[in-house]
């Protein structure tokens, strides 16, 4: 029997979720309304507000009924990972968009404009609000590790866009940038497997201790990343070649994610080697 919890509506992060729904669709709404425009990077911007708002509005109405009690899944950390994810699609939708609007700034894509960074700030905060303080029992995506891997995962999929807009000729000749492509998929493979085990309460299914496979998981990552900023653009600007700014993108994907990958090390190594539980 469905219940309705109407308190979801009226806590700090309901609230919040519901500033963050209209703020999405407004923004969705002006960009529509100011005429379709045959661009890739129009089509990922409208998909995500779209995207945001809509599963942002499933997340309220599942809270609503006290359906997310009986969801299958990690809701917490269902809800951190989603917030985290949503802050960095609308913070790059929001860059994106004010690039793309300044050859024609009218006043919808202005407002437009302005509207999607507030969303972005709704979505930092829910963040900041929903994450694990030091010392608190939570799921392991509301910590900063959690966090990051999701950072690590979005950073990922921008590689791969600019690795699709670039095409696979371009860099299947070079052994190198075979290698860097690899290590982009692996890292990837795994933060995702990481992400759904810990959604699916799959975790203390393993026959292993989680937090030193990951740590250890964590300072490959870092090698093979540390590989990938020396070579990719060893290899991508040879005899001073003149390339599209999709490879400047992979090049400057590749050094966020080796600093996050870093710090995230830097926190495993923490927390499994230098703080014992209570």
């Amino acid at each position: 029997m469905v219940t309705v919890d109407t308190s979801s509506l009226t806590v700090p992060v309901g609230i919040l979720r519901i500033v963050e729904v209209v703020l999405s669709c407004v923004t969705f709404s002006l960009v529509a309304s100011a005429g379709h425009v045959n661009s890739s990077y129009w089509a990922w911007c409208m998909f995500t507000w779209c995207f945001c708002c809509f599963v942002t509005l499933i997340i309220i109405i599942l809270e609503l009924t006290s359906l997310s009690a009986r969801a299958p899944i990690s809701w917490n950390d269902f809800t951190t990972a989603f917030a985290m994810l949503a802050t960095l699609m609308v913070l790059s939708a929001s860059v994106i968009y004010s690039v793309f609007i300044s050859r024609s700034a009218s006043g919808k894509n202005i407002a437009a404009a302005v509207i999607s960074f507030l969303c972005f700030l709704a979505y930092a905060v829910e963040v900041s609000w929903t994450r694990a303080r030091p010392g608190e029992i939570s799921g392991f995506l509301a910590t900063v590790p959690g966090l990051l891997k999701v950072v690590e995962t979005f950073v990922a999929c921008i590689i791969f866009i600019s690795l699709g807009s670039i095409g696979h000729g371009a860099y299947s000749s070079y052994p190198g940038l075979q290698w860097c492509v690899a290590v982009y998929s692996i890292c990837f493979i795994f933060a995702l497997i990481i992400i759904i085990l810990t959604i699916g309460r799959m975790l203390p299914l393993l026959p292993f201790p989680f937090d030193k496979v990951l740590t250890g998981y964590n300072v490959l990552a870092v090698l093979m990343y540390m590989t990938a900023v020396v070579i990719w653009p060893l290899y991508s600007y040879e005899n001073n070649a003149k390339r599209s700014n999709d490879w400047a993108v992979v090049t400057a994907m590749t050094c966020v994610n080796l600093i996050a990958y870093i710090v995230d090390t830097i926190y495993s190594v923490r927390l499994v080697f230098f703080i014992t539980p209570a």
